[in-house]
């Protein structure tokens, strides 16, 4: 059984916040147990600090690895310059380059690629990346290929804002959506967070 922090504990919270949150919470407590404990206590209760202090080193590095919001732009602008040809390649690079086996589909069964690592397989839908909004029935044709080949993820990418009827089925679905964020954060490093096994 693998272990998973909790979405909304006081460390995930933290982990998704500056760094400098962490940071000041570890600096209150370590000066409160200097100023209020006893003499004999005041070295253990400024460890109790070091949770939090440990929290700001891996959200600053999180965040540092970010991309900024002209690489955002940059990343943009440059994927809508593409022709599919190109953008569909880069995708792929990405892709094994995380160690995703990739096999190329051609998009009218509502999946362009299908990704599969350790045994997991992902939809993927990429072809309607320019569109300035993105509608549930993009995500429902997803849904459907992804359902008829029995694939335990999926994945739309898109630049373009979800509609108000795209964004709840996305979230019921349990389809990751890749904005211009995304794009940039896996043109830059890892892989941005994709759904993970229930």
């Amino acid at each position: 059984m693998k272990l998973r922090m909790a979405e909304n504990s006081l460390f995930a919270i933290l982990l998704r916040s500056s760094a400098w949150v962490s940071f000041a919470i570890a600096a209150v407590l370590a000066l409160a147990a200097a100023a209020l404990l006893p003499e004999g206590y005041k070295i253990v209760g400024a460890l109790s600090a070091s949770p939090f202090a440990v929290i700001g080193v891996v959200a600053a590095l999180r965040q540092w690895r970010q991309p900024s919001a002209d690489e955002v732009e940059r990343v943009r602008e440059e994927a809508t310059r593409l022709a599919w040809p190109a953008f569909s390649q880069r995708l792929e690079d990405v892709f094994r380059r995380d160690g995703y086996e990739v096999r190329r589909l051609d998009g009218r069964n509502g999946m362009d690629f299908e990704l599969e690592r350790r045994g997991r397989r992902m939809a993927v839908s990429a072809r309607r990346w320019k569109s300035a909004r993105t509608g549930a029935e993009a995500l429902r044709a997803l849904q459907a290929a992804r359902e008829a080949g029995d694939i335990a993820d999926a994945l739309y990418i898109g630049l373009g804002e979800l509609s108000e009827n795209a964004r709840p089925y996305a979230a019921q679905h349990r389809i990751a959506i890749w904005g211009g964020f995304e794009l940039a954060q896996a043109f830059k490093g890892p892989l941005p967070a994709l759904p993970r096994p229930t």
